[in-house]
């Protein structure tokens, strides 16, 4: 078998084993993520479905809906790459992958890609779930789709720079607790960026993640509060910045090999 039959062979190996992983604890995985956003639309939703208006002929519950599926989609596709990375590196088990004739581009793909997959379908699980609360229609479906896709992609690549760099559980933590959730809550799930004032709204058009969410809200209302082809740029920019600090750090082995 040709080096590229093998790298090939080897990334789909790997990309099923990391579905595997997650797929079989996915009470834990995919059940649980979507149990925690039907609580928040639950609870945003009661409480400020009759104070809040952002888009006009659009209900705050409504508005709400996709703001809570791309964080899921974000959050379970950082978690997922790494997650699996610091658990690999803490019990020992990365040797075995570490031996093996793997490139760079292998890994990279196998974990974005597995990444991916759990954070579209932990979307998927949030949407189907919450549709029923609050109806919606896809007035321009393909930015969904494009949205969706790149925002799990570059997730599932800064997981992998995460998992890269932390040693420890507790710093995986710190590095969860202390960019992931501020540039997701402060991204514009719950509010429009527009009710801010000035400043928090300069301060909220240098987060890539408000970008990603403004983008995938407008293919199900037709509006947004900035360009989604400006969105597009910005997420497309940042994944590709992203990708290749995470591709750079596999190839050189960055705290793998010690």
């Amino acid at each position: 078998m040709s080096a590229g039959g093998i790298h090939l062979q080897g990334a789909r190996t790997l990309f099923y084993k990391e579905v595997l992983r997650f797929w079989k604890v996915s009470f834990q995985t995919v059940a649980a993520p979507v149990l925690t956003a039907v609580l928040y639309l639950l609870i945003f939703g009661h409480v400020l479905e009759d104070h809040v208006r952002v888009y006009e002929s659009v209900r705050y519950t409504s508005f709400l809906v996709p703001g809570l599926v791309m964080m899921s989609v974000l959050q379970n596709s950082f978690a997922n790459s790494s997650s699996s990375l610091i658990q690999s590196k803490i019990t020992g088990n990365l040797v075995f992958l570490l031996v093996t004739p793997l490139s760079h581009w292998a890994w990279f793909f196998a974990y974005v890609g597995a990444s991916m997959v759990r954070g579209l379908t932990v979307g998927a699980g949030v949407l189907l779930v919450t549709v029923w609360f609050a109806p919606l229609s896809l007035a321009e479906p393909w930015w969904v789709l494009i949205f969706a896709a790149l925002g799990a992609a570059m997730l599932g690549s800064l997981g992998l720079i995460a998992g890269l760099w932390a040693e420890k559980f507790d710093q995986m933590a710190a590095f969860q607790n202390f960019i992931i959730m501020p540039m997701t809550f402060l991204s514009g799930v719950f509010y429009s960026v527009h009710s801010l004032p000035g400043f928090w709204q300069a301060i909220s058009h240098l987060n890539p993640f408000f970008y990603m969410i403004d983008g995938f809200r407008r293919g199900f209302f037709g509006v947004s509060d900035v360009s989604p082809w400006l969105s597009l740029a910005v997420v497309g920019c940042s994944f590709a910045v992203v990708a290749s600090v995470a591709l750079h750090l596999l190839r050189t082995g960055y705290k793998l090999r010690h």
